[in-house]
């Protein structure tokens, strides 16, 4: 099809090409038709999705709601990421270690 035919063609119609299958002409779909149109922002505005709040992350709590404050100072992750044990004092508690001689107790069970 040449760019004269193209510019003179029908405007109910368009050129589909998928994957796989040569081009091929097909109606146009009107949107308006559609049983849920009125959930576009095509339709209004205030339907538009906002992708700028969506990720705003804000932690919004109730007067009455409890919570723990956790402080943190960054030094056990910037001496994980540098491959460094972490600063005398801020080790993370660890589970009780358990005794040599009761885990080799438990492996004879096996």
């Amino acid at each position: 099809m040449s760019r004269d035919e193209l510019s003179v063609m029908d405007g109910t119609k368009c050129i589909l090409q998928l994957r796989g299958v040569r081009p091929f002409f097909s109606d146009k779909y009107d949107i308006t038709r559609h049983k849920r149109y009125k959930e576009l922002s095509d339709y209004k505005d205030s339907n538009a999705f906002d992708v700028e709040s969506y990720l705003r992350c804000e932690l919004k709590m109730g007067q009455e709601e409890e919570f723990d404050v956790i402080e943190m100072d960054g030094t056990e992750l910037e001496a994980e990421a540098a491959g460094e044990d972490a600063p005398e004092g801020t080790e993370p508690d660890m589970a009780p270690a358990v005794d040599e001689e009761e885990a080799s107790d438990a492996g004879d069970d096996i």
